[in-house]
């Protein structure tokens, strides 16, 4: 069965009057923090219970949001311009601005170790753990660019040694040809000297005549021009 409908008067047993204010007051509260937060309203609840406790909430300073009601409730002499309001507006954003630039600044100060002093055990082990996994992703990140920096490298090396193996075998190539194109100086007489000696060597042993020595460069002219006309 649902939740039948509850009569709204004064609850007259002081015992269910104590846990219905519990309770409401609590859903009370969080409904001023959601109506804070999802539609950024400025937002201040105060409320007295029957014993005269005081229970409040505020996403703002609760004295600056009662001087801005008590300034926007009073008579048309004497209520504020558009103006006035929205530098007050102004005036209070930019004060939550520099509050968040001051917490921002403190925690970087705290992460540079300066300004610990102010820090309880839980802030100092929270900041602790906050360097850790700052300094986990940063190895990580380090060891990323040196594995490719590294493969880098051994690609550069790979590609200079194929090179210098093309570059190697043009060399080898180039004083081949040259080697075939240009005969040194004194090569051809040489190489003469002893196409004639080996054919004068058959000649001799064919005719039974005594093997002699390779005459001068004169005698190996006139060998030729014989071995030629024969």
């Amino acid at each position: 069965m649902g939740r039948g409908k509850i009569e709204i008067k004064r609850i007259e047993n002081n015992t269910n009057r104590q846990v219905t204010f519990c309770k409401r007051r609590n859903g009370l509260l969080k409904k001023a923090y959601e109506l804070s937060v999802l539609c950024d309203a400025e937002v201040a609840l105060i409320v007295f219970s029957s014993r005269g406790r005081v229970y409040e909430y505020a996403n703002n300073n609760i004295k600056s949001t009662i001087d801005r009601y008590r300034k926007a409730t009073t008579d048309a002499s004497n209520s504020c311009s558009t103006q006035e309001i929205n530098a007050q507006f102004y005036q209070q954003e930019s004060k939550k601005l520099r509050q968040q630039i001051q917490m921002i600044q403190n925690s970087n100060r705290h992460l540079m170790g300066e300004g610990l002093s102010s820090l309880n055990v839980k802030e100092l082990k929270q900041l602790e753990n906050r360097l850790e996994r700052g300094i986990s992703r940063i190895r990580s990140k380090k060891h990323e660019m040196i594995l490719a920096e590294t493969d880098t490298l051994q690609k550069r090396e790979i590609q200079l040694e194929q090179e210098n193996a093309c570059l190697r075998a043009k060399i080898a190539e180039n004083e081949r040809l040259q080697q075939l194109s240009i005969v040194p100086p004194g090569q051809e007489y040489n190489e003469m000297q002893a196409y004639l000696a080996r054919n004068l060597l058959q000649l001799n042993m064919m005719e039974g005549v005594p093997v002699f020595q390779v005459p001068d460069k004169k005698s190996l002219q006139l060998g030729l021009d014989l071995v030629d006309s024969t």
